[in-house]
């Protein structure tokens, strides 16, 4: 990291990176903030200053690092600056007296680029273990709810990796029909099937010498299993229609919001397979779990969406604290809603307070009324209704019956985590799960 006193510094600094330079007006909030940065990625792209000039900021650029002006001032800003094709400059003003309120906001701005964005430990510690896996070639694992940031870490990952000059592929296997992936991933010759009017190279062929991942490998198709078992050990693939196999050089990373050995257990994924894709798993925990982010990368995303001139520059605590109290079913998906929501809502005002915050509402409509739906007169209820109500007092019936398993649970009633986590959502909200428990309490 670079940290110079003057413009002077800056200039020197980003020519000849040295450390040791400080900036002792911003000592406080740079020694509460850089330990919680990355060793190497993170600090090395770096350049504090202060009244960074735009022509020096696109020379920092330019080098692949980012600039972040840092100043004093009564209300605190955070702006990011662009001059032509890309960001120039980030700036963070704030309260020197309130340092720490500025700590997210730093870690969100050092993360410009398309970087992990952290402030938890357990986030640390993983991007940590990311990056130590990133210099290796053997496939990697990513497991974790809808919506915390695979993707981002996956790239995370590559852009560490000694692939990093080679393409970044991702499919996610879940979106195509069993026959139309085949073809994506292996690729296939001219009239390998009706339709197949040019030769096709492959997603394997496209992420040669790179990486390539496979979102939501669980939903992968038992046939294409197979297959993508031989590309992972013989390094070659087969396209339709082909006779010989071509070589492939690509390194996998998967990921899934399943646990794939209660899968392959069930008999919906191959276990060779998974042994395969299980050398080193990386599991990203809820929003929920890790709140030490829920700040930054609530900062992030003022950065990423509310970076134009009218817009707030700044989340003041209030909000924060409300975004930190509130369980996240969506994971950072639904933050990002909830920031560029509260972006709409704010008006001419110069930071997003806790009356711009509204969270996504459940899946389901909550009724006007906050009477829950078993607890109404029988005829004040809809026919939805009733259906509602035996479908929830069917799922906490399963869930009582395999201890609170939702893995478990999910496959007694035939459907997916995912809908079982939408429906329990659905529940909380229109007070079904609530009620049900202060029953089973009497």
């Amino acid at each position: 990291m670079i940290i110079p006193a003057s413009t002077r510094a800056i200039e020197q600094a980003a020519r000849h990176p040295h450390p040791a330079a400080t900036m002792h007006g911003h000592d406080a909030l740079i020694g509460m903030t850089v330990p919680l940065m990355g060793v190497a990625w993170q600090r090395e792209r770096i350049v504090l200053g202060e009244s960074i000039r735009p022509a020096l900021a696109a020379g920092i650029a330019q080098r692949g690092m980012t600039a972040i002006d840092l100043a004093h001032a009564a209300q605190p800003a955070l702006a990011l600056e662009k001059t032509g094709a890309g960001p120039q400059r980030v700036t963070l003003a704030y309260d020197p007296a309130a340092p720490e309120a500025a700590r997210p906001a730093l870690l969100a701005a050092a993360a410009q680029g398309g970087w992990p964005i952290a402030g938890d430990t357990q986030s640390m510690a993983l991007l940590t273990l990311a990056e130590r896996i990133s210099a290796s070639d053997i496939p990697v694992l990513l497991e974790g709810p809808t919506g915390t940031g695979k993707e981002v870490l996956a790239r995370f990952v590559h852009r560490l990796s000694p692939r990093s000059t080679g393409p970044f592929v991702a499919v996610n296997c879940a979106a195509m029909p069993e026959a139309m992936l085949e073809a994506l991933l292996f690729g296939h010759r001219k009239g390998a099937f009706t339709g197949a009017t040019e030769a096709g190279e492959g997603l394997f062929r496209a992420a040669d010498k790179g990486t390539l991942l496979l979102d939501e490998i669980g939903e992968l198709p038992l046939a294409l299993q197979a297959k993508l078992l031989r590309a992972l050990q013989e390094g070659e693939v087969l396209p339709l229609g082909a006779t010989r196999p071509i070589s492939v050089d690509v390194r996998i990373i998967a990921a899934t919001n399943r646990h794939l050995a209660v899968e392959a257990e069930a008999g919906r994924f191959r276990e060779d397979l998974l042994y395969r894709l299980n050398v080193f798993p990386l599991r990203i925990p809820a929003l929920r779990d890790r709140p030490g982010d829920i700040a930054p990368l609530a900062f992030g995303m003022l950065l990423r969406h509310g970076a134009a001139t009218g817009l707030p520059g700044w989340i003041d605590a209030d909000a924060l604290a409300l975004l930190e109290s509130h369980p996240w079913p969506g994971n950072v998906r639904e933050l990002e809603n909830v920031i560029r929501r509260a972006l709409l809502l704010s008006g001419e005002a110069r930071a997003i307070g806790a009356d711009h915050i509204v969270f996504d509402s459940a899946v389901r409509p909550v009724s006007e009324t906050a009477t829950p739906a078993a607890a109404q007169p029988a005829g004040a209820r809809t026919l939805s209704d009733v259906a509602f109500a035996s479908e929830a007092q069917a799922i906490l019936a399963a869930l009582a019956s395999h201890a609170g398993n939702r893995s478990a649970t999910a496959r007694a009633l035939g459907i997916s985590e995912r809908t079982l986590r939408y429906r329990l959502a659905s529940m909380r909200a229109s007070g079904l799960v609530a009620a049900k428990r202060a029953g089973g309490a009497a």
